[in-house]
């Protein structure tokens, strides 16, 4: 079972002083640790009096958080064996449903209106496909061949054999954790990222070194440094509207970073799960055509439907000949009838970015506007394109947001998710993926979220429902 030093946990907590009685805030930051996934149920947690040292706390508050938490089901003690993070458990946060319940976790949407008939063009195919062994590691040549000819229309030359067809973004991404990361290598990643590219390299036992990334751009000459100080053996980045930033880095930015990358010897892993998203920046070219040594993930997940699990990776053939060794010990192949369906949506990749393009732009416009009027002391800029904005919500903390928010059912990622050692408190990302109504509808409940938080008493209770 996993356990976490009152080192990593200290880090993890960030700033969680708010003014309140020390032990109810530990406790309230503790349980949104678990809720959002920072601390896994089972985690063991520090013993007492090491939390209290690290935190310069007395030990009696910290045995009265870890009280209030196995009141409410949040902590499981064993005598002689220690505390345990557990959920679900006593009056939990109830999960996101259908029952009026606006999970804005998920920058996702439904499927864009070309999938139906593409999973019927592929159901009039799959017949040709029966009679061979269905076990294609690399993936089907047709699909590999599409996947070439989308980067070289975008202006990445690209060869079939450079394809490899994975289950998805984040399967390509631990295939390539599994395949080229050591314990102890360092992987640089933007700060903030995608939490769950953290947490594979963590996953790989990889040291994490930040480069940092805002809704205005990246701070390269922070990157060179970092660069210089570690040489990381890999460096992830998003450079189409970055999430959750939604920020893209502009050609002479990436023609830098693959230079910055070649010097040090590092492999540049470029996600472009967001790349197609565009509202009004234009098309860009990958960061392939600047670093013909670099790796891309993309796939169709947010362009198309989250549940079609089909992604690719773009790598030079050596690279690839490492990954296609390393595979069979995760799986033996992506479903032949999906690739099918994502050979028949890259045959109309133009109609998916349409429909997107006025999806997204809808809801973009009427998040931003519900914003102005919510929140005007709010700082919000707003993205070109993506899925998300990263809203500067200062003075407030984004982890008592959340929580306060979910009790009006309204779910939210609080900004600390997404980068570590506690960092990004005071900033919400927040998903422009629903309906204009829905997205409305959550701004109000998150402005009366922050009324009665903010009006509340310094004592008042862990939010519960």
């Amino acid at each position: 079972m996993a356990s976490i030093t009152s080192v990593r946990l200290a880090r993890l907590l960030g700033s969680w002083r708010h003014g309140g009685p020390a032990y109810a805030e530990l406790a309230e930051r503790l349980r949104l640790l678990s809720i959002d996934g920072r601390l896994p149920d089972g985690t063991r947690l520090p013993a007492e009096r090491d939390l209290a040292l690290t935190l310069g706390l007395s030990r009696t508050t910290v045995a009265a958080a870890y009280g209030r938490l196995r009141d409410l089901g949040a902590l499981m003690s064993v005598r002689g064996s220690g505390s345990y993070v557990a959920l679900p458990g006593g009056p939990a946060l109830p999960a996101p449903d259908a029952s009026g319940f606006l999970d804005l976790t998920k920058a996702a949407m439904p499927a864009a209106g070309v999938v139906e008939e593409c999973y019927g063009r592929a159901a009039a195919q799959i017949g040709a496909e029966l009679g061979g062994s269905g076990y294609e590691l690399l993936g089907l040549p047709r699909l590999r061949v599409a996947v070439a000819e989308h980067f070289t229309r975008r202006g990445a030359a690209t060869d079939p054999e450079q394809v490899l067809i994975t289950t998805g973004v984040q399967h390509g991404l631990s295939l390539l954790a599994r395949a080229l990361v050591s314990p102890g290598d360092r992987a640089a990643v933007e700060q903030p990222t995608y939490p769950h590219a953290m947490d594979t390299l963590l996953a790989a036992k990889a040291r994490l070194v930040g480069i940092p990334v805002s809704p205005d751009g990246w701070d390269l000459e922070a990157a060179e440094e970092a660069f210089a100080a570690a040489s990381p053996t890999v460096a992830y980045v998003m450079p189409d509207f970055q999430n959750p930033t939604g920020a893209s880095l502009a050609p002479e930015g990436r023609e830098r970073l693959a230079r910055l990358a070649e010097r040090h010897g590092t492999l540049l892993v470029a996600d472009e799960t967001t790349a197609l998203l565009d509202i009004r920046r234009g098309p860009l070219a990958p960061l392939a055509a600047w670093s013909p040594t670099s790796v891309t993930l993309g796939g169709l997940s947010k362009l198309a439907w989250g549940g079609l699990r089909i992604g690719w990776i773009r790598a030079p053939r050596s690279v690839l000949a490492r990954l296609a060794q390393a595979r069979p010990a995760l799986d033996l192949g992506t479903p032949v009838f999906e690739q099918l369906v994502a050979a028949e949506l890259l045959a109309r990749e133009d109609l998916l970015v349409a429909e997107r393009r006025t999806r997204l732009a809808a809801g973009l416009d009427a998040l931003t506007g519900a914003l102005a009027e919510g929140f005007p002391e709010w700082r919000v800029t707003e993205p070109d394109g993506g899925m998300a904005v990263w809203a500067d919500c200062s003075p407030l903390s984004s982890s008592r947001l959340v929580v306060a928010a979910h009790a009006r059912r309204v779910a939210l990622t609080a900004g600390p998710r997404f980068g570590f050692d506690g960092a990004f408190e005071h900033r919400l990302r927040l998903p422009f993926t629903a309906s204009p109504d829905d997205l409305s509808d959550a701004v109000a409940a998150l402005r009366a979220a922050s009324t009665s938080w903010s009006a509340g008493p310094a004592d008042a209770p862990l939010i519960t429902v």
